[in-house]
């Protein structure tokens, strides 16, 4: 998995939303979703993305693909979510362990931090699915949740041809502003668990650099 960075800032809102900006570093082999305000702007944005992500692709990749990621966009960023990814990462045999993250804030009705994050903890632990732990990064406090599924696909969508059984797993995040009533969740969802171990240090990395003051680099 690949360790270069880059600086992500706020995503444009045309909501009249107040909630304030929030930043925060991601390893190269993430590509960003689209989101933007405008559709005119999604679309240049998703014209960009495709070809970033299918480097090996053409037009006729290119093309149709465009518009439907600019829909994804759009509706994620009406469901809330501010920065959405998708992180391919090549691994050994020429395999690619694939991921997606999300961040997204939702209003809270605490100003303070540390009394916002011990709600999250006690709410999140009363699940016993959740392994709910209690974090203190650079930027204040913050409550992690990892939670690990399996489900079982039917026979008609495996290559085998038979049942087969699908681990995933899932790492979120709840960050109380320091700047306002809102709490910024990030989520990391992949099915490829063989490589949790690094994707849990992706993960690490990029919450060591989450900052509500915007970076002087």
């Amino acid at each position: 998995m690949t360790t270069p960075t880059r600086t992500v800032p706020p995503a444009p809102s045309d909501d009249g939303s107040d909630i304030p900006p929030l930043w925060f570093t991601v390893p190269d082999g993430l590509f960003a979703l689209p989101m933007a305000p405008t559709p005119e702007e999604r679309g240049a944005l998703a014209h960009a993305f495709v070809r970033e992500l299918y480097s090996r692709g053409d037009e006729s990749l290119w093309t149709p693909a465009a518009p439907y990621y600019a829909a994804v966009a759009e509706y994620m960023a009406d469901e809330g979510v501010s920065y959405s990814a998708v992180g391919l990462f090549s691994t050994e045999g020429n395999g690619v362990a694939q991921c997606a993250l999300t961040v997204a804030a939702v209003r809270t009705d605490q100003t303070d931090p540390g009394i916002a994050a011990h709600g999250t903890l006690a709410v999140l632990s009363t699940d016993p699915l959740n392994d709910a732990r209690w974090l203190d990064l650079p930027c204040g406090p913050a409550v992690s949740c990892v939670t690990l599924r399996e489900f079982t696909l039917q026979p008609e969508v495996t290559s085998t041809g038979e049942e087969a059984k699908l681990l995933t797993g899932q790492i979120q995040v709840h960050v109380p502003f320091s700047t306002g009533p809102y709490t910024a969740i990030l989520t990391l969802y992949t099915a490829s668990t063989e490589y949790w171990g690094e994707f849990c240090d992706m993960i690490a990395a990029i919450l060591q650099t989450v900052s509500f003051a915007e970076p002087e680099d």
